[in-house]
């Protein structure tokens, strides 16, 4: 017995949403337990310094809200499309860190790219990704008007 296309897309496309979503879940919790980290992170990298613990807070609590929309495919153009900017910003704000790979930590930032990767296939097959998703209204929600009437 073999499974068609389709269905093995599917489920590795499940797979890739499951994983990516237990990373972006586990980097939006440690913001939430350590505010002053994720203040030093939004400072160095997103050049966004002066963050306020409530700032932060609510910064978290709409990336909560964000990667749980991804979790469930909830309007995939637009929690997809933003998880995958969000990991695209977090890949290349450390951009430096690239150029010395072997210095302390650093090899594991190599690891953001393959995730990147992942994100943006997920993105390009969103409508492909049909395992354990809410649906409202049909193929099409989540994605501009442009895109439906094409």
């Amino acid at each position: 017995m073999t499974m068609d296309t389709d269905k093995r897309l599917a489920i590795s496309l499940f797979l890739i949403r499951i994983t990516v979503f237990l990373v972006m879940f586990m980097w939006t919790l440690r913001k939430f337990l350590d505010p002053v980290h994720a203040g030093k992170l939004f400072a160095k990298y997103y050049f966004i310094p002066g963050l306020n613990e409530v700032m932060i807070y609510g910064i978290v609590a709409l990336q909560l809200v964000l990667v749980f929309a991804f979790l469930f495919g909830i309007a995939k153009y637009w929690s997809y499309g933003l998880v995958m900017l969000l990991h695209g910003g977090s890949t290349f704000a450390p951009l430096t860190k690239y150029f010395s790979p072997y210095e302390g930590t650093h090899l594991l930032f190599f690891a953001a790219w393959p995730m990147l990767a992942a994100c943006v296939a997920l993105f390009l097959l969103r409508d492909k990704d049909t395992m354990f998703v809410f649906k409202r209204g049909g193929s099409s929600e989540g994605t501009p008007p442009s895109e439906k009437e094409a």
